[in-house]
């Protein structure tokens, strides 16, 4: 999910984004590109519980591709969570470890 700051445009607060590609830096984000996307706005991952991650735009892609910068590093913990609550084939047998 987008959640974009409040000078942002109002009608993309709650829009569904697909998460292409992460890293504990930054994330490769599929959404729609016809609207003007501000440079600065929060990631909000719920099925992982990891609320409001800060990103920087970087670059707009043609096929509804952004590159966006995180404002933080993530951890591996919150890796692991994307991951086991991800719907993508590479990420089937992965399981979270609840001692970490």
């Amino acid at each position: 999910m987008l959640r974009l700051p409040e000078k942002g445009m109002q009608h993309l607060s709650s829009r569904r984004c697909e998460i292409i590609k992460l890293s504990r830096s930054s994330a490769l984000i599929g959404i729609l590109t016809q609207f003007q996307l501000p440079q600065n706005f929060y990631l909000d991952i719920p099925s992982a519980r990891i609320p409001l991650i800060g990103c920087l735009l970087r670059r707009v892609h043609a096929n509804n591709i952004i590159e966006a910068r995180f404002l933080r590093l993530l951890s591996e913990r919150d890796l692991d969570r994307i991951f086991v609550y991800s719907t993508h084939p590479n990420h089937r047998n992965r399981t979270l470890d609840i001692y970490r």
